[in-house]
């Protein structure tokens, strides 16, 4: 305790403090404690991670776990705050760099910890590292969001030595997580196949998730995961972790088991093709890992990072999105100011609030007729728009709705003006023939005549168009023959890509803060909370079938909440018009479809839908989310949400499998309700003259709905069932 009572006072107070030979550093949630203690050799060691202790005492005598072998204390290398390379450790570092005489090693020793309070009840610890044989510093952060139960942890490394110092390993956390198992729960994928789980149990040695394609379209693996201990991940019980690395390129998250059998965890940037040379008084700073800890399963920690994300981290998080009709799959590229303005109206009938046109609205040296032509070159196609953006946007307002555009200004096509002027601007080997994904490559943002360029597209339409209401911002390929013709060093373009792109979106929201942006690209992991911190919204797949999207949003629901996930109506999938509608509902609705063409019951099915997506839609963005019946476990999936005051709740549920007499034969148990409130039990989106089976006699406790359940009554006809769960006054 006599240790405790000046870390408290510190903790209190923001003041910078030595902490004495093996005291502790506490970094606290609401219900979440990360402990650190400082060894009597200066070595700063995770000692706890899980739930917060009601006496702050009890953290004096937590165990530290035995690590000993062939007579050697290896404790404070095992479970280290943030492993160097090249000493004393012989497992994974976090850190790995060559000082400027050469010398390969590092040695960290405490120097200082201070916690410091900010806005909004967030608290920040600092603890600062030093080698005590040269001039090189590395600060720890630990940014505390207590109400939402999330840790933001992240790295700063500095030196003063005389030449540059080279990083050859950078990590943005590293965690020690002792338990008698671990369950890994990570998602693969590729175009319309993403975010597909794998639960595996991890044993000995080393295992990698991670990215080398160096743009954000990620097609293969995002950098989120689920880390269950003791049993595997359990939605309503269970000890968990969840995280997402908030970096929009290239990534490495190492899971070791170590030879005692505890779990270290490293996360950061992809340290592959990437040596970094740091100069004297420069600060290298990584980027966060994003994380929460549950007891209670996987469901609480969903909750507890979508209420930090809707907060926290999204723009307008707590404000209403625009529901839009989109002309891609009405015109593909074959369009012209006629067929648009005709859409408006279509889009005005149906009753979304935006219209937005996609890709092929510019370029004139090389019309963008298709998907070969005209990236980079960005102004309005004279042959295809005679009047301009502006046109359209006053035209789209008379109709009766906004009116949004598609950009991809990351990318350039070959046959481009752009590509003719300004070749150096292009990510390209100069002595290997060019190589495509989607016939483009990417443009060099590590270059800031690049940034300017990028910033000046997005401000450029939006200087002449004031009234343009949103952004479609996409990115469709990866890079190829990495190579920067402007870059000092290298190895430095993976990641001063990514932080170029990052001071462009940080100066458009600085001059745009409430403009809507869609984050949209091709792959498979698409989206991080880096990007997030800029992007309104996201685009989860070009799959848009009913029953594959159940799935897909299903995982992606682990990480995002409802308020960021684009959902469009499209004509892909067999399903029903009202199960894919239903569908999409779980998020921020839009439509993808020909809107004349639609048969006339369909019509009206459609605009009653809106009109009653209007009247929930606060639900489903702002409340909590439970996901009652996975559709990996029977042949009904099933999802709820809840608002904060528990007296309005949208209940959907899905058909997911077409054996005979497939459906939901047992009651449903509800989550999140208030067990003494009464609630009626409606359903929307029938079709016209469609009967229901819940009538106004359909009325429960929210004990009896959560205890005992009730069937909402999914087959073969009723494929889909939208339930609004109202409290009775």
């Amino acid at each position: 305790m006599r240790f405790l009572l000046p870390f408290l006072l510190a903790l209190c107070t923001g003041t910078l403090l030595a902490a004495p030979a093996d005291s502790l550093i506490t970094v606290e949630t609401e219900h979440t404690a990360l402990v650190m203690r400082v060894t009597p050799h200066g070595d700063v060691s995770v000692v706890y991670l899980g739930n917060r202790l009601q006496q702050p005492a009890d953290y004096q005598t937590l165990p530290v776990q035995p690590a000993q072998g062939q007579g050697y204390d290896y404790t404070e290398l095992y479970n280290s705050a943030y492993t160097p390379a090249g000493s004393r450790n012989l497992l994974e570092p976090a850190l790995r760099a060559t000082h400027a005489d050469g010398n390969p090693s590092l040695d960290l020793r405490y120097v200082s910890h201070q916690t410091q309070r900010l806005d909004q009840g967030i608290r920040q610890t600092a603890i600062t590292l030093k080698d005590p044989q040269y001039p090189f510093e590395v600060v720890l952060y630990y940014k505390t969001y207590p109400e939402v139960d999330v840790i933001e942890q992240w790295s700063t490394i500095r030196h003063r030595e005389r030449k540059d110092v080279v990083l050859h390993k950078y990590a943005s956390a590293n965690l020690y997580l002792p338990a008698q198992s671990y369950y890994l729960t990570h998602f693969h994928g590729d175009w319309a196949r993403e975010m597909n789980p794998r639960e595996e149990q991890l044993s000995e040695g080393i295992k990698v998730l991670d990215s080398k394609l160096g743009a954000r379209a990620d097609l293969f693996q995002p950098p989120s995961f689920l880390l269950a201990f003791n049993q595997p991940a359990h939605e309503d019980h269970g000890d968990v972790l969840l995280a997402n690395l908030a970096w929009s390129g290239n990534y490495k998250i190492d899971f070791e088991v170590d030879p005692l059998h505890n779990l270290r965890l490293i996360a950061g940037i992809n340290p592959y093709a990437s040596e970094y040379y740091l100069p004297a008084n420069q600060t290298f700073t990584t980027p966060a890992l994003v994380y929460t800890f549950s007891s209670k399963g996987t469901g609480q920690a969903s909750r507890n990072l979508h209420r930090w994300a809707r907060r926290y981290r999204i723009p307008q998080g707590q404000e209403e999105r625009l529901t839009l009709l989109n002309n891609w799959e009405a015109t593909y590229f074959d369009f012209n100011e006629p067929k648009l303005t005709a859409l408006f109206k279509d889009g005005a009938d149906l009753g979304v609030d935006l219209f937005l046109l996609d890709d092929g609205w510019f370029a004139n040296k090389y019309p963008r007729n298709d998907d070969h032509t005209g990236l980079g070159d960005w102004q309005e196609n004279r042959q295809k728009l005679p009047h301009g953006i502006g046109y359209l946007v006053k035209e789209a307002q008379a109709a009766g709705v906004k009116f949004g555009i598609w950009l991809e200004p990351e990318m350039v096509s070959p046959k481009s003006e752009l590509y003719e002027k300004h070749p150096d601007w292009v990510i390209k080997l100069p002595n290997r023939d060019e190589y495509y994904f989607r016939n483009q490559l990417v443009l060099d943002l590590s270059n800031p005549k690049v940034q300017d360029f990028v910033y000046g597209v997005v401000d450029d339409l939006m200087t002449k168009n004031p009234d343009l209401s949103y952004i479609k911002w996409d990115c469709n390929a990866v890079i190829y023959n990495a190579y920067s013709a402007t870059a000092k060093h290298q190895t430095h373009l993976y990641v001063d890509y990514v932080n170029g792109l990052y001071d462009v979106l940080e100066r458009l929201r600085q001059k745009y803060p409430t403009l809507p942006l869609m984050l949209c690209s091709g792959g498979g992991g698409r989206v991080d909370y880096g990007a997030l911190r800029y992007f309104t919204e996201f685009w989860p797949s070009d799959n848009t079938d009913g029953l594959e999207r159940v799935f897909i949003q299903w995982n992606y629901s682990y990480f995002y909440p409802a308020l960021a996930t684009c959902n469009h109506i499209t004509e892909w999938g067999d399903q029903s018009l009202k199960y894919r509608t239903d569908v999409a509902m779980m998020g921020k609705l839009g439509y993808d479809i020909v809107v004349g063409e639609l048969p006339e019951k369909e019509l009206r099915f459609s605009q009653q839908a809106l009109q009653q997506y209007e009247k929930m839609q606060d639900v489903i963005w702002q409340g909590d989310q439970y996901r009652l019946a996975s559709p990996y476990e029977g042949d009904v999936a099933s999802l709820l949400y809840v608002n904060e005051a528990q007296n309005r709740a949208v209940w959907f549920s899905y058909l997911v499998s077409e054996r005979f007499q497939a459906g939901s034969h047992l009651p449903v148990r509800l989550k999140g309700l208030d067990p003494a409130k009464k609630y009626r039990i409606r359903e929307l989106n029938l079709y016209p003259d469609a009967r229901t089976p819940f009538g106004e006699e359909s009325v429960y406790s929210g004990d009896y709905l959560m205890q005992v359940g009730v069937n909402p009554q999914v087959n073969g006809r009723r494929s889909s069932v939208v339930l609004e769960v109202n409290a009775v006054e």
